[in-house]
């Protein structure tokens, strides 16, 4: 399919969300996708199956999308996982294979999307990169371009890819993307090529969301919006019904 029809929108996805005023700030801001951590061991943002329930649904009730950010890798269980707590992309945020994408399509409902995140060294390298076409075959609709550090940290670094080792990658990629990796609303003008790029759908963040105490902040939340051309700190109009195809087109 082709990745050249751009959404009516760049999309703002806040991520590592762990309480309802969390949600409610990222819906008050203007984000439009909310990542919810279960299945990332020992990570700071994780939730346990009933938390991560109770946060989709408040997040559904809001007009965002609660999007499931995993390390996880059985098909059945994530299917399960999705089912119960009713959130509509998977993203696969660990090394999971091809294999395990393709399962996972075949257990998930057709609305609800696969992303796979893509580990882009800080030396430019990126794991994935013989795989990319392996995972498009296999049912991914959406890539995630973030940050490997060099001590082998993945997920909400806040180390920042360079804009050249991005745009490197991306004629690679046979579906359209997202951009993770220590962005804020100072260096959105590094990343021109990248955002005008096709395939571009928008950006993932966590650290630059937060407050000094940790929280999503709606000012922080609002200026990401404003400056990465996702809106002016108001709400959008809700996500498609069926965002797995709407991205995938």
């Amino acid at each position: 399919m082709s990745t050249t029809r751009p959404l009516s929108r760049t999309l703002l996805k806040v991520c590592g969300a762990t309480t309802p005023q969390d949600i409610e700030a990222a819906a008050a801001a203007g984000a439009d996708c909310v990542g919810l951590w279960h299945g990332v061991p020992g990570g700071p943002s994780e939730l346990d199956r009933n938390g991560l329930a109770a946060l989709a649904a408040a997040a559904r009730s809001t007009g965002l999308l609660p999007v499931l950010v995993t390390f996880l890798s059985d098909a059945g269980e994530l299917a399960a996982i999705a089912a119960h707590t009713g959130v509509g992309w998977v993203q696969l945020h660990a090394y999971q294979p091809p294999a395990l994408v393709r399962a996972l399509r075949e257990a998930l409902p057709a609305d609800v999307g696969i992303v796979k995140v893509l580990h882009v060294q800080e030396n430019g390298g990126c794991v994935e990169r013989p795989l990319i076409g392996a995972y498009d075959r296999a049912g991914t609709d959406l890539f995630l371009l973030d940050t490997a550090t060099g001590d082998g940290r993945i997920g909400s670094t806040g180390a920042a890819l360079a804009p050249d080792r991005v745009t490197a990658l991306l004629p690679r990629l046979t579906r359209p993307f997202l951009l993770a990796g220590g962005l804020t609303p100072a260096n959105r003008p590094a990343y021109e090529d990248v955002v005008h790029h096709p395939g571009f759908r928008g950006i993932d963040v966590d650290t630059a969301a937060r407050t000094t105490t940790g929280g999503f902040g709606v000012p922080q939340i609002a200026a990401l919006a404003r400056a990465w051309r996702t809106g002016t700190g108001t709400r959008h109009a809700p996500l498609p019904d069926h965002p797995r195809l709407e991205l995938s087109r």
